[in-house]
């Protein structure tokens, strides 16, 4: 008979991982003890009524990345209120990445930039596109032209799809350089 090299072994177990199996059966003992009462009720039926009785369901795309997963959008008076997965969608196939769950909250956050602002003084002022897309090429030549090409890193989008990431390499190697990457591999 073929001889049991595990009976050979002495057990031993180190502080650190002696802590992560305590903290693991103390969490399941709390759970446990939450769940064997009647901590969990039914919805009232002012729970479950619907808050938007004239929305109606906008089948769209996620903007997070360039797949195009599928959205249905619970819209109402021309106002995104809630979302849900589309459940026959090709690509998605009824799911959400987590940026995609969140994407009502992109849209919807008061902290979302709208328009070009430029810091003066301390303070944020709303100034024009061209302004923006003037002082800020300014820049960029001029650092180049201290610098050279390589002072510049060029951030590919998940948003490009494949014409805008041709175009946007294009860009970087009309600018000199090969210092290109993309933000999902980041």
């Amino acid at each position: 008979m073929g001889k049991n090299i595990l009976n050979n072994l002495p057990l031993k177990i180190g502080r650190r991982n002696f802590l992560k199996l305590a903290s693991v059966g103390a969490g399941l003992g709390i759970s446990n003890a939450f769940a064997s009462n009647n901590s969990i009720r039914p919805a009232s039926q002012e729970e479950i009524k619907n808050p938007f009785p004239n929305s109606k369901m906008v089948k769209t795309i996620c903007s997070i990345c360039s797949a195009g997963c599928g959205i249905v959008a619970e819209v109402q008076n021309g106002v995104w209120v809630r979302q849900d997965v589309a459940q026959d969608h090709p690509i998605s196939e009824g799911s959400h990445c987590c940026k995609g769950i969140d994407q009502i909250d992109l849209v919807k956050s008061k902290q979302r930039v709208k328009h070009p602002m430029k810091k003066v003084a301390g303070k944020w002022e709303r100034i024009s596109w061209e302004t923006a897309i003037k002082e800020i090429s300014e820049k960029m030549l001029k650092l180049r032209a201290e610098n050279g090409p390589d002072v510049a890193m060029f951030l590919g989008s998940a948003k490009f799809n494949l014409q805008q990431a041709f175009y946007f390499r294009k860009f970087a190697a009309m600018w000199g350089t090969n210092n290109i990457d993309h933000v999902a591999r980041i």
